[in-house]
């Protein structure tokens, strides 16, 4: 008999919707990640020595500050006061970035990306599906954002492996 409560225990919370965090939570780490992204694009633009990773910057520059005027109008909107500092993941990145230079930089700060980006994806996916007002509404309108990142930083991981770096994006 206990068995049978814990399988039906176990069903039911497998069947809730996976909520990592509050829709004000989740504006929060929107708007860090954005901060976070204008930082790092910013250093990426300024430090890389391919191309192709200098205009990723500049790319990751322009959309996250789009994207952290759409979050911050949400913020505004459920009361929440947007951050101003980037993720503390990200603070440790640009310690990390700091001391490098030419391809060991840019194979670093594409390899972040990807890694950032892939995790970013995955829980702004999470909140979109979660059907929570304008945080979900607004985490499916930069889902696709996320993935031409992604798939910018992992075309450049590509270019990097096999020698190319050309950086014409």
């Amino acid at each position: 008999m206990s068995r049978s409560l814990l399988m039906v225990a176990t069903c039911l919370v497998l069947a809730a919707p996976a909520y990592a965090m509050s829709p004000r939570a989740f504006v929060t780490y929107a708007i860090k990640g954005d901060n976070s992204e204008i930082m790092l694009g910013q250093m990426a633009t300024q430090q890389a020595s391919s191309q192709g990773v200098k205009n990723f910057g500049q790319t990751l520059v322009t959309d996250h500050t789009q994207a952290k005027q759409q979050m911050t109008s949400v913020a505004d909107r459920i009361g929440v006061t947007p951050p101003n500092g980037p993720a503390d993941e990200a603070k440790q990145e640009q310690q990390k970035l700091q001391g490098m230079q030419g391809p060991a930089f840019d194979r670093e700060f594409v390899r972040y990306m990807v890694k950032d980006h892939k995790k970013d994806i995955a829980k702004f996916r999470r909140e979109a599906r979660s059907d929570r007002g304008p945080v979900g509404q607004m985490a499916a309108k930069q889902i696709p954002v996320l993935e031409k990142h992604l798939h910018i930083a992992m075309s450049l991981q590509q270019d990097e492996r096999s020698g190319r770096y050309s950086g014409e994006r």
